[in-house]
């Protein structure tokens, strides 16, 4: 949205803020409240709006919490979906620009993951978000709407103005930086006998400024079909953890927690199409970077949005 705006765009949000931040929209776009669980809701936004493109950001996110409440998981990131996609047929919106996940591919077979692996979710959020990307292709086909799928990475990072902020707060940098902070004593760590060389899970992590613009050439480019976004190279939590303790120059100890249900090994990006197609390439590979600007964001917002330092 941020850089949507900068870019000159008009932009419209569409958001219930159940789990969002009023804060968090910026102020030169226009916010309509709403959920995509209402139909004639999001009918009318879409009616009354008639935008050129779709940029759908809204879903549930938690693999924990999919795998206990499989039903909110496809009632919210399907069956909204699918509203969604309804409002746009009715008003001849032609193109939508969908935030899917790596976690449709399950436990790949090889690394690093590229769009021709088979998707094989091992958990309810991965199924929800390849349920509705199938829903798409067959309105592609059927229909000739325009869908565009980036699949994304482990999202992190944050920019001047708009970070992460969550409740709960599952994501790893977040959590390690509470702790550098002084609102958590410890970082859990779910697993340290996965079969990785320091036994806890590797993921590619990706900055939030390269995902947004990543959506930006989407937008502006003719294409259609599945984009990886990510940069190509694994961390670990533990080295997440030391990159913390690096940045923050805090001590941050740490606590062994068992696996959660449902999370692979290791999930590394394969992003050369995207790079080909789109003509996207990070500009904020290093996890030192990644990780500085998020401390910087946590360092002036230390209790998120809604009461900053």
């Amino acid at each position: 949205m941020e850089l949507l705006c900068n870019d000159g765009h008009e932009v419209v949000v569409f958001d219930n803020l159940e789990r969002g931040h009023i804060e968090a929209v910026d102020p030169r776009a226009r916010l309509i409240v709403g959920d995509l669980r209402d139909p004639r809701g999001i009918r009318d936004a879409m009616k009354a709006v008639t935008p050129d493109a779709v940029v759908h950001f809204a879903a549930y996110a938690l693999v924990g919490e999919s795998m206990q409440t499989p039903m909110l998981y496809f009632k919210n990131n399907l069956g909204g979906g699918l509203h969604l996609l309804d409002a746009m047929l009715r008003a001849d919106v032609p193109k939508i620009i969908f935030s899917s996940t790596c976690a449709t591919y399950g436990q790949p077979e090889v690394m690093p993951m590229t769009e021709a692996l088979p998707q094989r979710p091992t958990n309810p959020y991965g199924e929800s978000k390849l349920m509705f990307e199938t829903a798409l292709r067959w309105e592609q086909e059927r229909r000739g709407i325009q869908p565009v799928f980036l699949r994304y990475f482990n999202a992190c990072g944050a920019t001047e103005k708009y970070g992460e902020d969550h409740e709960p707060e599952t994501h790893i940098i977040p959590n390690v930086l509470k702790v550098a902070l002084g609102q958590a004593p410890v970082v859990p760590v779910f697993g340290d006998d996965y079969d990785t060389p320091d036994g806890t899970c590797i993921r590619d992590y990706i900055h939030i400024v390269d995902l947004a613009r990543a959506h930006i050439l989407a937008l502006e480019k003719d294409v259609t079909g599945p984009f990886n976004l990510g940069t190509g190279t694994g961390f670990s939590v533990q080295q997440v953890i030391e990159t913390c303790r690096e940045v923050t120059g805090h001590e941050i100890p740490v606590e062994m927690s068992p696996r959660r249900p449902g999370d692979p090994a290791c999930l590394v990006a394969g992003a050369e199409k995207a790079k080909d197609i789109l003509g996207w390439k990070p500009q904020y590979p290093e996890l030192k970077t990644i990780v500085q600007h998020a401390w910087n964001w946590h360092q002036s917002h230390p209790f998120g949005y809604a009461r900053k330092s």
